[in-house]
């Protein structure tokens, strides 16, 4: 694809570029405070895996490759992290979640977004965004974007929903395909 063609097309989507909210090692310090070693953890998801996987959140991750990151402070589990990226009609956003010794989220971290969408994330996560995850089970359903319809825009919410589908999808992964070292 020539660089006409590309310009045309994101101009048509109107994606704008990604910038970065929070920096990958602050993203680290929030979700695994106090660890001090990390281990990366791939797994290849079968065919019927994968299809498994679409099928519940409508997602096939690249490759069919899910990633697991292990924080640890010593030989003590501290936390699992995923980063999922969800691609919108105005750009990707990146939502990184932390899971607990007990399996629940710990925390979410919205680290990308775009110029355009910058804001409506901003808004979205200083009405409580990321707060409504906490302590959420891999059965559970998110519900951040419910949480702050009352407190945000609509653009805001709009944004929420799809941070709902990075973290349904990362809830899936850790709980369909996760397995204690």
């Amino acid at each position: 694809m020539n660089a006409f063609v590309a310009a045309a097309l994101a101009a048509l989507l109107h994606i704008t570029p990604t910038v970065i909210l929070v920096k990958t090692p602050d993203v680290v310090r929030r979700l695994a405070p106090g660890a001090d070693a990390f281990f990366e953890r791939e797994v290849h998801l079968s065919d019927p895996d994968a299809h498994k996987l679409h099928e519940a959140v409508d997602w096939s991750p690249a490759d069919d490759v899910l990633k697991f990151y292990s924080a640890k402070h010593g030989t003590t589990l501290v936390s699992v992290m995923e980063f999922v990226r969800v691609d919108t009609p105005h750009g990707p956003v990146e939502v990184d979640v932390g899971f607990s010794t007990e399996g629940k989220i710990s925390g979410v971290v919205i680290s990308k977004a775009t110029v355009e969408t910058k804001p409506w994330v901003e808004e979205a996560i200083a009405a409580g965004l990321t707060e409504a995850y906490v302590g959420l089970a891999p059965a559970g359903r998110p519900a951040g974007a419910d949480a702050i319809a009352a407190k945000s825009g609509d653009l805001p919410h709009y944004m929420a929903q799809e941070v709902d589908k990075g973290v349904a999808r990362a809830l899936a992964a850790y709980g369909d395909f996760y397995r204690a070292e």
